[in-house]
């Protein structure tokens, strides 16, 4: 069977840092890997940004603009140019592709999750390289992605892809910024995230002058890929050739490993591909329940409701200290909740004057983050 590639350029990799203008000879070598892939009968997505960045230089603006409107307008003038210089380079190696343009809104509503994985494979059928972007003309700040590195793991993980690539301006990860401290470790291999806090690995928060990213949002986006199975790496962008030496087995750039466990389709949707509504706090017997034994939500456990939420949507599941424990489709709304929390579930009824159900948080709609 073939095997699913996602990777993922950013625009410090696509752009010329002094100037916002296009790395043509990026793009090429970049088109030239992803031909070869297919060649190899890999199955390849690429996730892209660089639209803002690519209509900032078309209208000679100097900084990337902080106003949504602004930032809208400017990325619907460089999404057509971008599209356009991908389009030429793939072309001339006559390799189809296709402009595939997301909001998070897409992937919060099941129906047009179902039909965006089912588009995704029907182009994949037909050896087309889809080419993902974030449609920034018409998101709105609270339901974007916020940057292309979680696109890319959400993508990866939708696809249930077998390796993400997130090309970026360093060739790994380091234990700091290598550009500020010269002594940095280099990290080959994360077996699991959570070395990475004992590690104390310095991730920065922000990108490039042209971007939206940065090691944080990459680490972010391992944690997601690597959760629904995808094996997942950090490596330089100015050499995509490294794409192919790595799935040869050389060691270059930084690689996460899969859980061996990953999570269903559906839970990973469930855990990142919703925006949380809202937060349910809960007694450490409620904890200790949902985290070791498996167990659905009651509404004996829960010592605080926190936003407003309906039936069925997604919220948080948080310790007493605000931790973020797990996720889950609730089956009541923000103001049932208020009044049942803490209740036996035999006294629901009595208390909200119908026959509820008893879990407030089935097991089955419930994943550990």
């Amino acid at each position: 069977m073939s095997k699913i590639i996602v990777v993922k350029i950013g625009t410090s990799s696509l752009t010329r840092p002094e100037t916002g203008h296009l790395a043509l000879s990026t793009i090429a070598s970049l088109a030239e890997t992803l031909c070869k892939l297919r060649q190899n009968d890999y199955k390849v997505i690429l996730v892209s940004s660089g639209a803002v960045g690519v209509g900032c230089a078309r209208l000679g603006l100097n900084e990337r603009p902080k106003a949504i409107g602004v930032k809208q307008a400017v990325a619907a003038v460089g999404q057509g140019r971008l599209m356009r210089i991908y389009d030429d380079f793939f072309t001339s190696l006559q390799q189809p592709i296709a402009q595939v343009l997301l909001t998070r809104t897409d992937l919060v509503q099941r129906s047009r999750y179902l039909n965006i994985y089912n588009t995704f494979q029907e182009l994949l059928k037909l050896g087309v390289i889809p080419v993902v972007n974030e449609n920034d003309t018409v998101a709105v700040e609270e339901l974007k992605f916020g940057d292309n590195d979680t696109l890319s793991a959400l993508v990866a993980s939708l696809v249930r892809a077998d390796w993400l690539f997130l090309l970026t301006d360093v060739d790994r990860l380091y234990s700091a910024d290598p550009r500020l401290v010269p002594d940095a470790q280099p990290i080959a291999l994360v077996s699991n995230i959570e070395e990475l806090t004992r590690l104390q690995v310095e991730t920065g928060s922000s990108g490039s002058q042209w971007g939206t990213g940065g090691m944080t949002t990459k680490i972010s986006a391992a944690r997601i890929a690597t959760a629904a199975g995808v094996r997942t790496v950090i490596t330089e962008g100015k050499q995509p050739s490294n794409i192919e030496k790595i799935l040869q087995g050389e060691s270059i750039g930084t690689q996460f490993e899969p859980q061996p466990e990953p999570t269903s389709a559906r839970k990973g949707w469930i855990a990142y591909g919703l925006v949380s509504e809202g937060k349910l706090y809960l007694d450490a017997g409620a904890v200790i329940a949902i985290s070791s034994g498996g167990k659905s939500l009651l509404a004996a456990g829960i010592t605080a409701v926190e936003g407003e939420f309906e039936q069925n949507e997604a919220v948080q599941l948080c310790n007493q200290d605000g931790k973020e424990i797990a996720r889950g489709l609730v089956n009541y709304n923000s103001s049932e909740l208020k009044k049942i929390c803490g209740r036996r579930s035999s006294e629901i009824p009595e208390i909200l004057g119908y026959e509820g159900v008893e879990t407030v948080v089935h097991r089955d709609n419930l994943v550990l983050i």
